[in-house]
């Protein structure tokens, strides 16, 4: 059996306190025990390490060389498992150095991280974000194992096993350059399928979303000419083109060069929320970030 089995906590503290003040006595009142406790300890520790540690001295005892090795490394044990069993410090911004990843698409990146972004920097200058490219498949591995703090996601089609918080909702509205010459009042139904549309496919090559299943549903088709897997490419692309697209409204919200408007089809919109993992629920600089991210929702 490893000594470490044959170890318990009581016995470690015991023998801190012993290597720091080379008397039985003393010792004792310092761990609140008894005297004959503390030899107790003192014979079950040196069976264990196979030393008699301490030694009768002129002035007390003196440590056997096996007791001074053990010394530093068991302060540090000690001192470890304290930090790591005391109840968690105020977090303190201004004087954190610290790293937070975060997982996020374009979208999100541009309506919840920029908006936030200066306040982090103002109020916590030495932390640290790091923002990943989003891969919903795998949110819940990349947050349990730690590879990211937070994530961004629709509430519908979550990952299981997280904690969330919604943060808006979102609506979709139609776009198109400023000065578009068929954008200068709401277009009718008829005159919106008649328009060339682009979309964004996060997977890749798509020319169907959910305006499109909207317009399915009235016997009705749209003219789709440019998929794209970005939204601010797209948005980009609007500003330059005769292209128009259904966009979240938050991402053109205050957009120069874009016109928009209100579309002729009720496309259903979605909810953005936040999700982090169970091992960071309590951690003080992890609920920090979280209520700035909230504030600024």
């Amino acid at each position: 059996m490893n000594n470490i089995q044959r170890l318990d906590l009581n016995l470690l503290v015991t023998l801190d306190v012993l290597l720091s003040e080379h008397n039985v006595t003393r010792a004792a009142q310092r761990l609140n025990l008894s005297q004959p406790s503390v030899s107790v300890h003192l014979a079950r520790l040196r069976e264990v390490f196979e030393d008699p540690l301490l030694l009768p001295g002129p002035r007390g005892m003196r440590p056997t060389a096996k007791a001074d090795e053990l010394r530093e490394p068991l302060r540090l044990a000690l001192g470890a498992l304290e930090r790591a069993v005391s109840p968690a410090s105020p977090f303190n911004p201004a004087e954190a150095s610290l790293t937070w990843r975060i997982a996020a698409t374009d979208y999100t990146e541009t309506t919840i991280l920029l908006p936030v972004l200066a306040g982090l920097r103002s109020k916590s200058p030495g932390a640290r974000v790091a923002i990943l490219e989003l891969v919903p498949s795998l949110i819940a591995k990349q947050a349990e194992q730690g590879e990211i703090d937070l994530a961004f996601h629709t509430t519908e089609g979550a990952p299981d096993g997280l904690r969330h918080r919604p943060l808006f909702s979102e609506r979709y509205v139609l776009v198109g350059r400023e000065g578009h010459p068929r954008l200068k009042r709401r277009p009718t139904l008829s005159q919106f399928c008649k328009l060339d549309h682009a979309i964004v496919s996060p997977d890749g090559g798509g020319f169907r979303g959910v305006t499109d299943e909207e317009l399915s549903r009235a016997g009705l088709t749209r003219r789709v000419a440019l998929s794209v897997p970005h939204f601010l490419f797209l948005r980009s692309v609007l500003a330059s083109t005769d292209l128009v697209a259904m966009l979240p409204s938050r991402l053109v919200r205050d957009t120069s060069g874009l016109q928009v408007v209100e579309p002729p089809v009720e496309v259903p919109g979605f909810e953005i929320a936040m999700f982090w993992p169970e091992r960071s629920h309590r951690d003080p600089a992890h609920q920090w970030l979280r209520e700035r991210i909230v504030d600024a929702a």
